[in-house]
């Protein structure tokens, strides 16, 4: 495959930072044509950028269509393009979202924070600012993979700001580090439990308040853990979560301790009278205690246990939990496989209110729009029967369909800007 420098302004045949030569090919006729860019993907390695920034730059510059989310991988502009025309314009979009604007080394990291995109040169330490008013600056920051249009970091600074004003500043020493559990060798790293987040800081606040208890002998333990006495639990738990802990996870390991939870989260809630006076802190530490904390399964519990018939209302309390411990796609899958237990066997009554729960879980940032357009598009016999499935998935269609028209609208918003 050809290559060619990344910044071909250099003649140097042994410049060390190179790529390959773009290619193109024009498929279709009359008003369906369009150009298929071959190797986007490589291209957008070399470069250290997502391939999703090139497309958008090209159709942008070409004011052309361009899908920046394909299912297939295929890379596409509207209208016919040749390769050469379109190294130039990749040209432009090096000198302006990937050389530093100091040493012009493409070694530079994107950073995206307060609205803005600053390039962070690995060579020579220069951090610069990436011109805001470009249309692509736009389409970056709002689809920022840490934090969308920067939703998270306006709603820390508004915590922040009400934490100030209450007076809510402790900084107990207690022990909040979060373990790394995997799952099948190859579970994400858990998230952070020491960064200043709300549960955190009420899981501190707790902490500093409860005295320090007697020490317990291996005599006098309250609650029986042997095999047996679990078992006896699990068979009080309801129907569908016993299958989802006992049966499917049987033979894997961590299948007593995700029994455990759930039989300890059913307990405690019918001792307080319901499931919303088990508090954040109280299942963050007994899923802590348990040692589940990071594994993808524990959200699927979750899922199903922490909520009642009255769910909508229940999220916004419960986001700081799962957005704790929901740290990866793959917990992101897992909690929707919960979620259709809960909705489609547990509670059925539910089925109509399917979009107002999933809007809920968006907006609060529990689920992110890719996991909900994945787990959307098609049904699935992995955590109920493939009618329940399909059940769920066409009560969600309302919200689907709203969440693909706002993405639409937002895109239309960039390229009319």
């Amino acid at each position: 495959m050809a290559t060619v420098n990344i910044r071909r302004d250099v003649a140097d045949p042994f410049y060390r930072y190179k790529m390959e030569r773009l290619q193109s090919k024009i498929e279709g006729k009359g008003n369906g044509i369009k150009t298929v860019i071959v190797n986007l993907n490589s291209v957008a390695q070399s470069l250290s950028r997502p391939p999703a920034y090139l497309i958008k730059y090209f159709g942008f510059e070409l004011g052309a269509q361009a899908n920046a989310k394909p299912t297939d991988e295929r890379w596409i502009v509207n209208g016919a393009h040749d390769a050469a025309k379109l190294q130039d314009y990749l040209d432009g979009f090096i000198s302006k979202f990937v050389l530093c604007k100091k040493c012009k080394n493409p070694e530079t990291d994107v950073i995206i924070g307060d609205e803005k995109i600053t390039l962070d040169c690995k060579a020579c330490g220069q951090r610069c600012d990436v011109d805001p008013r470009l249309k692509l600056s736009t389409f970056i920051v709002r689809n920022n993979p840490k934090g969308g249009k920067n939703k998270k970091d306006k709603k820390a600074r508004r915590e922040a700001k009400n934490a100030k004003a209450n007076g809510d500043n402790e900084a107990s020493p207690g022990d909040s580090n979060v373990s790394e559990n995997g799952e099948n060798g190859d579970e994400d790293d858990a998230p952070d439990a020491g960064s200043d987040d709300e549960l955190t800081r009420r899981i501190k606040a707790e902490a500093k308040a409860i005295a320090v208890e007697k020490e317990i002998k291996d005599d006098e333990w309250a609650v029986d853990v042997s095999e047996e006495a679990v078992k006896a639990r699990a068979k009080d738990l309801p129907t569908d979560l016993q299958r989802s802990l006992v049966l499917e996870d049987a033979e894997e390991d961590g299948a007593q301790p995700l029994e455990q939870l759930g039989s300890w989260i059913v307990d405690t809630a019918s001792k307080k009278g319901g499931v919303t006076n088990v508090t954040d802190v109280e299942i963050y530490k007994k899923a802590k205690e348990l040692g589940i904390e990071g594994k993808s399964k524990t959200v699927a519990v979750l899922a199903q246990s922490i909520f009642d018939e009255k769910i909508v209302k229940q999220i916004e309390d419960r986001a700081p939990l799962l957005k704790k411990m929901i740290s990866s796609d793959r917990h992101e899958k897992a909690f929707l496989g919960g979620f259709e237990r809960f909705v489609g066997q547990d509670h059925p009554a539910l089925i109509t209110q399917v979009p107002a729960i999933l809007l809920a879980y968006y907006q609060n940032e529990v689920l992110s729009e890719e996991a909900l357009k994945t787990w959307g598009a098609k049904a699935s016999k992995r955590y109920v029967d493939i009618s329940i499935s399909k059940k769920v998935h066409k009560a969600a269609q309302p919200f689907l369909e709203w969440l693909e028209n706002a993405e639409s609208e937002d895109e239309s918003e960039e390229e009319s800007d």
